[in-house]
């Protein structure tokens, strides 16, 4: 659960804060928001050890922060997924180099 906390007077910086989540999520959201040109400030930080929970403050430079956060969830999403098939075919692909009687299927 996300929820935004920012100004109705000025839509380029807005904090986000993520709920059950930590270093995980926010340092690659923070990574992802920091390739993106429009994005003139990004960090995050975790309010107490003991919260689960994650705050990440964008600055940009003339869009939506809101806007900008959807897309950098989105790429990040694509990355996710890309890294998934390349796993799943690196390991298909090693399954079906290997002599079946050194496998042992199950």
């Amino acid at each position: 659960m996300a929820a935004e906390h920012g100004t109705l007077t000025d839509p380029t910086s807005s904090t986000f804060s993520f709920i059950d989540e930590d270093h995980t999520l926010a340092n690659s959201v923070r990574f992802t928001l920091n390739q993106d040109p429009r994005v003139s400030f990004c960090g995050y930080s975790i309010p107490h050890p003991a919260d689960a929970k994650v705050n990440i403050r964008v600055q940009t430079t003339g869009d939506p922060a809101r806007e900008v956060m959807q897309d950098a969830c989105q790429d990040l999403m694509l990355i996710c997924q890309h890294v998934r098939s390349t796993f799943d075919k690196a390991v298909a692909d090693f399954k079906m180099s290997q002599p079946m009687e050194t496998m042992k299927i199950e």
